[in-house]
């Protein structure tokens, strides 16, 4: 039987990383973002940001400025997960030549 995680930050790539280098500010936040890259969970991170109206650090690889901006040109998204879900599948397609 596989258990399953109880919390989807078990799995973060950032999980053990300084909170000072997630929550940095503007010239240290690509360092950041680079540490999303490649996680498994960031997905379920922006999701969260988004959904809750996360004001300060980076989440599922976006800063503070940039979920602001994605916000105000969809403002009537009512579950982020779907929305996020829906792009990935979109983009893991082959593309049709």
């Amino acid at each position: 039987m596989t258990s399953a995680r109880t919390y989807w930050h078990e799995d973060a790539a950032c999980r053990g990383a300084d909170p000072d280098e997630l929550f940095a500010d503007s010239t240290r936040q690509n360092r950041a973002k680079a540490i999303c890259t490649g996680c498994p969970v960031r997905t379920e991170c922006l999701v969260e940001a988004l959904d809750n109206r996360v004001e300060w650090g980076v989440w599922g690889g976006m800063t503070e400025r940039e979920r602001r901006a994605l916000l105000r040109r969809k403002p009537h998204v009512a579950s982020w997960r779907h929305v996020l879900e829906r792009a990935q599948r979109e983009h893991e397609q082959p593309r049709a030549s």
